[in-house]
């Protein structure tokens, strides 16, 4: 995405990204960031919250609006309304993929199998 902004403000449009990770965002360089604190997958804020997302969005335009200088990093005042546990189960499906209910035992395998060699004690 900042390689994309970094294109389009080169070919004059102005662009603006929208991250929960603000900090990636300064290190590679993106011109303009509205900073939220919500979580992954849900950048505009939480689902059939019309409101919220228009907040954002309309934050988004103001920081377009009113900034020309690269590198800007404005923090969104809008809140999650959820814990943050609330929010991982909310995110979360009811069922697994079919890929992760395949994968699960062999990645729980490789997971035990990797805690008991660091436990393993040299020359033993």
């Amino acid at each position: 995405m900042p390689v994309l902004a970094r294109t389009l403000e080169a070919a004059g449009l102005s662009t603006i990204l929208v991250t929960m990770m603000p900090f990636w965002a300064e290190r590679v360089g993106v011109p303009r960031t509205l900073a939220v604190e919500f979580p992954f997958a849900q950048t505009l804020g939480q689902p059939h919250n019309r409101i919220q997302q228009m907040s954002i969005i309309q934050s988004a335009l103001q920081v377009l609006e009113e900034t020309d200088q690269p590198g800007i990093i404005f923090h969104s005042p809008e809140e999650w309304h959820q814990t943050k546990d609330q929010a991982i189960k909310a995110w979360q499906p009811a069922e697994p993929s079919p890929i992760i209910r395949e994968m699960a035992p062999q990645i729980r395998t490789l997971l035990r199998q990797r805690r008991n060699k660091s436990r393993s004690v040299p020359g033993d």
